[in-house]
C-alpha cells in the first residue's frame, strides 16, 4: 500500500544562539563493553506534541511526498517510532539496530533547485533510513552513490520554515550526521561523533567539543539550557559513566545523562520566548533491539522489545493507545494495537 508523507517540524523548537534563544534537543551514543551500544534523546518542545508510539512491520510501499520525481520504496525492515503532532515520525529504532533522530539546525538550508535528483520530503528523512538500512555505512554509501534531494517547506499555519539536522547510529557504535548547509549536504561519519544538540551547524559543535576537552569536566561545566552548553554536559558524561556490558545497567546510565541535559517542564525564562520543555526521553538499546520511552508528564518508563513484535511483512501496522490518561511501565510490546486506519503522511508541494 502506498503512503502519502506528511511534511512536518519533527525536531525541537528553533532558535539562534546568536539571539540569545534558547533551543533544545541532545542526542547521545554510549559505547560500552562487549560492544554495548546505546543512544538516548531528548525531545524538547514548548507546547505539547501529542506524542504516539508506533510499530511499523517491513513491506511497507512508501514515496517521498515531495511532488513530481519523488522516490519510492518498500520498508525492507519493521521499526519502533515515535510519531508528534499526529503527522510525521521523530524518531526510532529499526529490527537491525539503526537510529534515527531528527533535531532542529536553525542553519540548515536546502537546495533552491532538486534538478533531476530524487525528491524526499523532510518529513521522510528519518523514516526512510529506518526503512532501508541496517548500518551507518550502507546507508552512507547509498546516499553517496544514489544522491537525492530533501525538500523542506514551512510548518503549516505559520510563516517559520522547517530546519532539521538528522543523526543515524548503528549497533556496530557507529555514527552519522546529515546536514544541508548552503544548499549541500554535509555528512560527518565515524565512531567518535557521539553527541549532537541544535545549532550551531555540527562543524562548529566539534570546535565545542576540543574546548571543554581542554577544561576538563571535573573542573568546569556550562549549567545552562542553550545548545553549545548541552552539548559539554552531554559529552563529558558519556565519556564518564561507566563502561559495561550488561544492557539494563547500560540503559540506566545514559537515561541519567538525558536526565542531566533535560529542560525542567514549564520552565520560563525572560526574554526568551522559544524555551522548550522536555516532553520525553528515549533510549535505544541497539544491542538488545529494546527501546525505551519515557513520559515526562507521568515520569513512567516502559519500552518496546523488537525481538517480540511481529514484523514481518503484511503484519499490520500497530499503535500504543495514549492520549486517554494511560499509564504504562514495563514491556508494553503485547499493548499495542492494531489500528483501524494506516498511519498516513500528507504529502508536501516543494
Amino acid at each position: 500500500m502506498k503512503k502519502r508523507l506528511h511534511w512536518v517540524l519533527l525536531g525541537g523548537v528553533a532558535a539562534l544562539l546568536s539571539a540569545g534563544a534558547a533551543n533544545a534537543c541532545t542526542r547521545v551514543v554510549y559505547h560500552g563493553k562487549d560492544d554495548l551500544v546505546i543512544t538516548g534523546r531528548t525531545m524538547d518542545w514548548k507546547d505539547p506534541m501529542h506524542s504516539r508510539v508506533w510499530i511499523f512491520p517491513r513491506g511497507l510501499a512508501h514515496e517521498g511526498g515531495a511532488g513530481r520525481n519523488s522516490i519510492h520504496w518498500t520498508s525492507k525492515y519493521g521499526s519502533v517510532v515515535v510519531t508528534s503532532l499526529q503527522a510525521g515520525v521523530s524518531d526510532g529504532m529499526n529490527q537491525k539496530g539503526l537510529v534515527a533522530n531528527m533535531l532542529w539546525l536553525a542553519g540548515s538550508k536546502y537546495p533552491d533547485d532538486c534538478g533531476k535528483e530524487p525528491r524526499l520530503s523532510i518529513a521522510a528523512w528519518a523514516q526512510y533510513f529506518l526503512d532501508n538500512f541496517s548500518s551507518v555505512k550502507e546507508a552512507v554509501a547509498s546516499i553517496k552513490a544514489y544522491p537525492m534531494c530533501v525538500v523542506s517547506d514551512r510548518i503549516p499555519g505559520t510563516d517559520r520554515y522547517t530546519t532539521l539536522h538528522l543523526s543515524i547510529s548503528d549497533a556496530n557504535g557507529n555514527s552519522a550526521i546529515f546536514e544541508y548547509i548552503d544548499g549541500k549536504l554535509v555528512i560527518h561519519e565515524g565512531r567518535e561523533y557521539q553527541v549532537m544538540t541544535n545549532d550551531p551547524e555540527y562543524s562548529q559543535q566539534l570546535a565545542i567539543e576540543k574546548y571543554w576537552n581542554q577544561i576538563g569536566g571535573t573542573t568546569f561545566l556550562p549549567g545552562t539550557n542553550r545548545a553549545a552548553d548541552r552539548f559539554a554536559r552531554a559529552e563529558f558524561y558519556i565519556h564518564a559513566i561507566p563502561k559495561t556490558a550488561n544492557q539494563s545497567e547500560g540503559v540506566a546510565e545514559v537515561m541519567s545523562v538525558m536526565n542531566n541535559v533535560s529542560v525542567p517542564m514549564g520552565i520560563s525564562t525572560p526574554g526568551q520566548p522559544n524555551i522548550s520543555s522536555t516532553r520525553w526521553r528515549v533510549v535505544a538499546d541497539q544491542t538488545g533491539l529494546k527501546y525505551y520511552y519515557n513520559p515526562v508528564s507521568t515520569m513512567d518508563t516502559f519500552w518496546v522489545n523488537l525481538n517480540k513484535a511481529d514484523l514481518k511483512k503484511g503484519a499490520p501496522e500497530l499503535q500504543l493507545p495514549m492520549g486517554q490518561g494511560q499509564v504504562y511501565s514495563g514491556d508494553v510490546t503485547a499493548d499495542f494495537k492494531p489500528v483501524s486506519k494506516p498511519f498516513e503522511f500528507v504529502s508536501v508541494s516543494p
